[in-house]
This record gives C-alpha cells, structure tokens and sequence, in this order.
C-alpha cells in the first residue's frame, strides 16, 4: 500500500496559502464523511401544517404551513392526496399523516401523508380500519393513534381507535375504543399519551360532554378516564408542548374562546389558561413543545393565534391563514408527542 502525506501545501511561486477557484472536486475514497440518509430527515424543525376543510362553497386540498417559533402569514405547501375536511391528523419529526374526513360527498378511510421539511403534495399511505369524519388524532415519534368521530348517516359517533406506525406505509389497526362513542373532538399527546377530549354522541340534540379519555401510545387497549373540561363542548383545538395539554374553543351550541388546560402525565380536571382572540370552533391547531397556535374556524375566517403553552394568559395574533376556512386540521414536527 502506498504512502502520501502532505505537511504544507503554497501557492505555486511558494509566497502563499494555496489558491482555490472554480470548482473543486474531491476524489479519494476516504478523509471526508457526507451526511448520509434523505434530506428530509436532517437539517431543523419547527414547522406547522394546517391542511384541508371546508372554503365556501366546497371542501379543499390545501395545505398550509407555519414557522411555529416566528410570526407571520401562512404560505402554501401543496395539496392533499384529496379535498376533505373534518379529518384526524397527526406526525412524527419528518412525516404528516391525514386520516379519514368528509371528501364530498362521502367519508373516506383513506390516509395521506407529506414530508413536512419539504413543500408539495401528499401521497397515499394506507387505509383505517373503518371510514369516519370528525375523528382526531395524536402520536409520539414511532406511532399515530386516531379515532372518534362518526361512520356516516346517522351521523352517531364511533368508539373505535386505530394506530399506525407512521415511517412506514400500510394500513391501520386497531388499537382500542374510546370510554364513551363521540364525535367532533380535540386531541393532542405527550411522548408517552393522548389525550382526547370534548365531542357529543350523536346528532343534535345529543348532549354534548366534557369527558376527557387518554391512552398510552405504546400499548394497545381501551381508553381511561382523565378527567373533565371546565364545560361541555365539541370542535375543539388542541394543542400541546410535552407536559401540558390545550384545549381551545368550541362550541356548545354557541362560539367559545376559552382555552383549558391539563398536566398530561397526571390526572384531574381541566383549569383555565385564558382566552382566544376570537371565539370559534372547528379549527385546525398544533403546536411546538413552546408555544399553541390555532387557525381559521367558524364562524370562517383567517386568523391565526398563538400562546406560550407553560404560562397562562389570552391568546394574540400570530397571522393569517391562505384562505378563510372551517373544519380543517393541523399538525407539526415538533409537538409535545415527540419530546
């Protein structure tokens, strides 16, 4: 084997460091390490999606992003596998999931997911268990746990709760059911739970309830009771940084911007951090492990609020969404489900 070492390198009259110019190229098989790997699982997180909904006159594919940690206007990312609004959503560091919803004029138990470092369009990942809208999810960085919600006509709510393993592509399994069957509900997670909370049964004039249900990501079975929000509501946003959980807006039946707020490793009763900048409902929300932001919501609009989850206090304004929307749905690759 041969031997080659340099101990100085100059210019070419020796006066000087060596000149580089142009392109240079390096040929040796060994002395320089590349980053290996896809480029969407390097480089820094912080990014939040809100994808889909309802755009009068008709459900949407878009999707949205955010700098959780800046403020400032949504941008456009690319497009849902296809239109649906009222679906779960959740994701891992690098990868958003979208499962169920209304894509007109029928549910669907399709599942689309995106690379959320990059922008374009989702692809299709798998299918659920069972088709449902108004469903939610949450997930830690290995699996999504999805559920709630309702079938179809008569629009009664569902118990049931699917899992996926969210690096690799196929369809749902079964996970458990929820303690009570409910519909249009918030969730969110830590690393270790998710939480589910809010929802009503059935149609109207089903009551609406303030149960709150959590499981453990990392098993398979039924949800626990957890304790209750400060009221009673449905389509709620929730949002969480590791240790603690949000529950914002609402609605029973009248808009609320009250925003609740539990410890996610303990159990007890929701306890209320502040308010909204707007009273709404049905808005797509995520969060990094430091702040909670929420976007648009009926009554339609583009607003986008924002709070530092480990205070307490009111919402303010973050920015605004692309289009004014309503029963569209978030994610991120920093929330508290992943640490």
């Amino acid at each position: 084997m041969s031997k080659f070492e340099v101990d100085f390198i100059s210019s070419q009259d020796g006066s000087r460091g060596p000149d580089i110019a142009g392109i240079t190229t390096f040929s040796g098989t060994s002395g320089i390490v590349m980053p290996s790997g896809d480029t969407a699982y390097r480089g820094g997180r912080g990014r939040g999606l809100f994808m889909g909904g309802y755009a009068s006159p008709t459900t949407v594919n878009t999707i949205d992003y955010v700098t959780i940690a800046t403020l400032g206007n949504a941008r456009d990312f690319g497009d849902l596998f296809q239109t649906r609004s009222q679906a779960a959503s959740f994701a891992s560091s690098t990868r958003g999931l979208t499962a169920g919803g209304y894509s007109a004029p029928t549910y669907v138990n399709t599942i689309d997911y995106v690379t959320i470092s990059s922008t374009g369009n989702a692809f299709d990942f798998g299918d659920m268990t069972f088709v449902h809208g108004g469903g939610i999810g949450g997930s830690n960085d290995t699996r999504g746990v999805f559920g709630g919600g309702t079938p179809a006509s008569p629009y009664a709510g569902t118990d049931k709760l699917d899992y996926v393993n969210i690096a690799s592509k196929g369809s749902a399994s079964s996970f458990g059911s929820l303690t009570l069957a409910r519909r249009n509900i918030a969730a969110f997670s830590s690393t270790t739970r998710v939480l589910f909370g809010g929802g009503t049964p059935g149609i109207s004039p089903s009551p609406v309830v303030n149960i709150i249900d959590y499981v453990t990501i990392s098993t398979i079975g039924n949800a626990e009771d957890f304790g209750d929000l400060s009221a009673t509501k449905r389509l709620i946003g929730g949002c969480s940084s590791n240790v603690r959980g949000l529950f914002g807006g609402g609605s029973d039946p009248s808009q609320l911007d009250v925003i609740d707020y539990v410890t996610i490793a303990s159990l007890g009763d929701a306890i209320d951090f502040g308010n909204l900048t707007v009273a709404r409902s049905e808005m797509a929300s995520t969060s990094n492990n430091i702040r909670g932001i929420w976007s648009g919501g009926s009554p339609a609009q583009t607003t986008i609020d924002y709070v530092t989850i480990a205070s307490v206090g009111n919402a303010a304004d973050f920015g605004d969404s692309t289009d004014s929307r309503i029963a569209s749905f978030g994610c991120s690759d920093s929330h508290g489900g992943l640490g």
